[in-house]
């Protein structure tokens, strides 16, 4: 059991988990949840960390569809910056405590300032990263939102 189901049990968060199985990296960690849960690749949603202003000590999380990339110039402005660049792997995985292409945007290591792309309105439930590679959490966005603390906004092209 990750953190993050236990952070949704614990808060009693309705939401459902899938599993199942990763093989080739290459092909992208969002992309395998994609094509094993047969789902709509804009509703399944992957979690970035990036770097604001170059403070790396301080990284922000922002969960986009996987089908979409990050809009740097959009998370800087949210994040009330100038520049953002991705995080380095080993800077998310130490903010985050989950290994990369298994963070999951809950129960995060450090508190992170969040944001949840505004596409997600779309669905009554996305999914996101359990905690581990292999592992998705089907959940309401306003879920997701309350038990994370996170912010709303356009972060995505």
């Amino acid at each position: 059991m990750t953190p993050a189901i236990k952070l949704l049990q614990k808060q009693k968060i309705e939401f459902q988990q899938q599993e199942y199985s990763t093989g080739d990296e290459s092909a992208g960690y969002g992309l395998q949840a994609v094509d094993a849960l047969g789902q709509d690749p804009t509703q399944v949603f992957k979690t970035l960390l990036a770097i604001v202003d170059g403070d790396e000590r301080k990284p922000v999380v922002a969960v986009i569809p996987v089908a979409n990339q990050l809009d740097f110039k959009k998370v800087a402005s949210h994040f009330k910056g100038r520049k953002a660049k991705m995080a380095d792997p080993a800077v998310a995985e130490r903010a985050t405590g989950y290994i990369v292409g298994g963070i999951s945007p809950i129960a995060q290591k450090q508190r992170l300032q969040i944001c949840l792309d505004e596409k997600a309105r779309g669905f009554n439930t996305i999914f996101v990263s359990g905690g581990k590679r292999g592992l998705q959490l089907e959940l309401k966005p306003d879920d997701l939102i309350n038990v994370t603390a996170a912010s709303m906004a356009d972060i995505s092209r």
